[in-house]
């Protein structure tokens, strides 16, 4: 199986994705979306920004490597009484069941970017937009002391070390690695831009209660607890996040979370 459909497979991201809601549907209501703009959700998870792209009037295809979150993404559809949305299992280094310059807009915040082969990413998302027009992504970014940023940093200190050839997501995150990926497929440097923007996860509990969903149902974080039982060492790994989420909420309430984590938001004009 491909590693990335197990890793996604493997937890329930549906579960983390509902602290994320209002600020994906925030993030939409920027996109400039009008009534029938035809639009790809790339790495889609539920619909967490397909929905909203619906809503507005767009027809929506929402893709995703893990088939338990295209099949959440169908339900949650039929439940909000949509018809312009579907989402069907594809991977985002090879879309080949997608006709070339099908959609005016292509959206992949946070999804493509655990690709692998960006690469070929790069050329598939320009390959599926139709001359005129735009990809626009979201992206971690390596080092950035926010929240998923600092999850994935430490979740990788307690994890084996990846296969030989692998190329971090968060390289993503790097201005001139889009550029020259988007170069790749032809898109010249001023046709990209790029702007530091923050995603606000909001939880109705405590920041130890979202960690726990974070323990249980996200896969990078999963895959640090599994290597760091082997080790014995759980409850570092535990303490360790467990400052990071307390350190980072900033909610006056003390029974709520609200923890900002910053990306980088590329837009591509093909």
């Amino acid at each position: 199986m491909n590693p990335n459909k197990a890793l996604w497979e493997n937890g329930d991201f549906t579960r983390i994705a509902q602290s994320m809601r209002e600020s994906g549907e925030a993030l939409v209501r920027s996109l400039g979306i009008t009534k029938g703009l035809k639009v790809l959700d790339l790495g889609c998870g539920d619909g967490t920004t397909a929905l909203p792209e619906a809503k507005l009037g767009a027809d929506v295809l929402g893709v995703d490597i893990a088939q338990n979150l295209v099949e959440a993404g169908n339900k949650r559809t039929k439940d909000h009484g949509l018809t312009n949305c579907k989402f069907q299992e594809g991977d985002a280094s090879n879309l080949h069941e997608l006709k070339d310059k099908t959609f005016d807009l292509v959206v992949s915040i946070f999804g493509a970017m655990f690709a692998p082969k960006p690469f070929d990413v790069a050329k598939e998302m320009v390959r599926v937009t139709r001359p005129g027009g735009r990809i626009v992504m979201g992206n971690w970014i390596p080092n950035d002391p926010t929240l998923v940023a600092q999850i994935l940093k430490i979740s990788a200190s307690y994890s084996p070390p990846p296969p030989e050839g692998f190329i971090s997501p968060v390289t993503w995150g790097i201005e001139n690695n889009v550029i020259e990926r988007f170069g790749g497929a032809g898109i010249a440097k001023e046709n990209i831009a790029f702007v530091r923007d923050t995603y606000l996860f909001n939880f109705p509990g405590t920041p130890s209660e979202l960690l726990g969903l974070f323990r249980t149902y996200y896969g990078p974080t999963m895959n640090a607890f599994e290597a760091a039982e082997k080790n014995g060492r759980v409850a570092d790994l535990q303490k360790e996040l467990e400052v990071l989420f307390n350190s980072q909420n900033k909610s006056l309430d003390k029974g709520a979370t609200s923890i900002p984590a910053t990306f980088l938001r590329v837009t591509v004009g093909v």
